[in-house]
């Protein structure tokens, strides 16, 4: 089993470090902005926080600041707490009116003392604090996206349809090569990720597509994407739904084609006599594991000089624009990051929802291993893609901790929320028993996601 597992995680490109580190530093970073944003607040509030901890465990590091908050830095890195006055844990579950003296021995809070501490505030203040941890990661997120877009702009992919893999939903609907996708719903689309994220999420429920087809704009009203089970490079494996289209920047080389039109022979003869000729059949060659397809191609001689003077460079199915750089001012890059803040948080949700109705596989949940993965890419990639995976990462911190799960910020959210409703606290001992089973349903799932990462990777 060892064997297998240390086979299939080759991924880690020749040292667990250059995963590693960077997967640490990013979980670092956005849980000090986490804890931070609970921090601030509860400052702001009058609230003497007692502990800023940055992971769980063994101290390895601390200092106390003139406020007599105990910043530190603990052995286990993958999370953290801040824990206020007057709560006996960082849960803020129980609570005590008695305190230490410098002696050790116990005595009641004073009145100031007590008009620093967190459970006598109002619920109202209660609720502002616990909800800041969620909040700044969502704002560190669009400042993170915002200043991405209004200094280097966001390079993208155009949205447009260089082949449509035959007998595919997209043919189904009546999308022709070189449409160029402009809206999905009420969504406007700007790149060829918006089509995949779409379509992705929404799995095989009918869209309404927009295109522009040469000088027309073209509604397709009922385009169904065709449910799919697909693997990435790591092995891991995702429900999503496929239309079956192209995207542009793709150069075909003659042979990876076995007919052009149904005719097989000089494939290079074939291809240039099919150009400005309409829609064409490519059948593309498969190998062992990908079985032979038909693509729909518009071969456009205006596209292909580089073709004719050298075939081996292959024919181009579009314009060779393989990426578009969309320039934002300042606040139109603070609408786009909003934006897209809000896209990826209700993404998250469905895809929670349909893991929980079934219509998406479990599986998909992904753990510590999937994220190391994916973040160590980021790293090597670049330092935008870096601060861009920050930004999705900040996005889901956020939004998974406002789920209504006890033990999260989302839990006791809705305990202050019956509060206000009835008038009075929920009784402690309810608190701790709904944290308690709380914390063993964060447990079990994350059991369950580290698991699927391993069990995916032994395959």
């Amino acid at each position: 089993m060892f064997e297998t597992i240390h086979d299939a995680m080759n991924w880690v490109g020749g040292g667990t470090a250059m995963y590693l580190l960077p997967f640490l530093a990013l979980i670092s970073v956005l849980v000090f902005v986490h804890e931070w944003g609970h921090y601030i607040v509860a400052r702001l509030c009058g609230v003497k926080v007692e502990t800023f901890s940055i992971g769980f465990g063994k101290k390895i590091w601390s200092r106390v600041d003139r406020a007599g908050c105990q910043w530190q830095v603990a052995l286990i890195p993958l999370g953290g707490y801040v824990k206020m006055f007057g709560d006996t844990d960082p849960a803020s579950a129980v609570h005590t009116e008695n305190v230490k003296d410098s002696q050790g021995h116990v005595r009641p809070m004073t009145p100031a003392e007590r008009d620093q501490a967190f459970f006598t505030k109002p619920v109202w203040k209660r609720a502002a604090i616990v909800f800041a941890g969620p909040a700044i990661n969502f704002l560190f997120a669009i400042v993170v996206l915002a200043s991405l877009y209004s200094t280097v702009g966001r390079p993208v992919t155009p949205p447009i349809a260089a082949a449509i893999i035959a007998g595919s939903a997209a043919e189904q609907a009546g999308f022709q090569p070189h449409d160029r996708i402009t809206g999905i719903g009420s969504e406007k689309v700007n790149r060829f990720v918006d089509i995949q994220r779409n379509v992705a999420v929404t799995l095989d429920q009918p869209l309404s597509v927009t295109v522009q087809r040469g000088e027309q704009s073209v509604t397709l009203p009922n385009v169904t994407p065709k449910l799919d089970t697909v693997e990435d490079r790591f092995g891991f494996r995702h429900s999503r739904g496929m239309l079956g289209i192209i995207g542009p920047g793709v150069a075909l080389t003659a042979d990876g084609i076995e007919s052009v039109q149904g005719q097989s022979g000089d494939i290079v003869a074939l291809l240039k006599a099919r150009m400005d000729q309409g829609i064409t059949t490519l059948r593309m060659k498969g190998s062992e594991t990908i079985p032979s397809q038909d693509i729909l191609v518009r071969l456009d001689r205006s596209l292909n000089d580089e073709f004719f003077a050298d075939p081996s460079k292959g024919v181009m199915l579009a314009p060779r624009i393989e990426k578009e750089v969309i320039d934002y001012s300042v606040a139109a890059a603070i609408r786009e990051s909003v934006r897209e803040t809000w896209f990826v948080s209700v993404g998250t949700l469905q895809s929670l929802g349909q893991m929980i109705i079934g219509t998406r596989s479990a599986q998909e949940l992904g753990g510590i291993i999937r994220i190391g993965a994916v973040t160590g890419d980021a790293a090597q990639a670049g330092i935008i893609a870096f601060l861009t995976l920050a930004a999705l990462l900040s996005i889901n911190l956020g939004l998974i901790n406002l789920l209504p799960i006890p033990m999260l910020d989302g839990g006791h959210l809705l305990f202050y929320a019956i509060e206000a409703l009835k008038g009075g606290p929920v009784p402690e001992k309810v608190q701790d028993a709904a944290l308690r089973f709380g914390f063993m349903v964060l447990i079990a799932l994350m059991v369950f996601a580290n698991l699927n990462d391993l069990v995916q990777l032994a395959r």
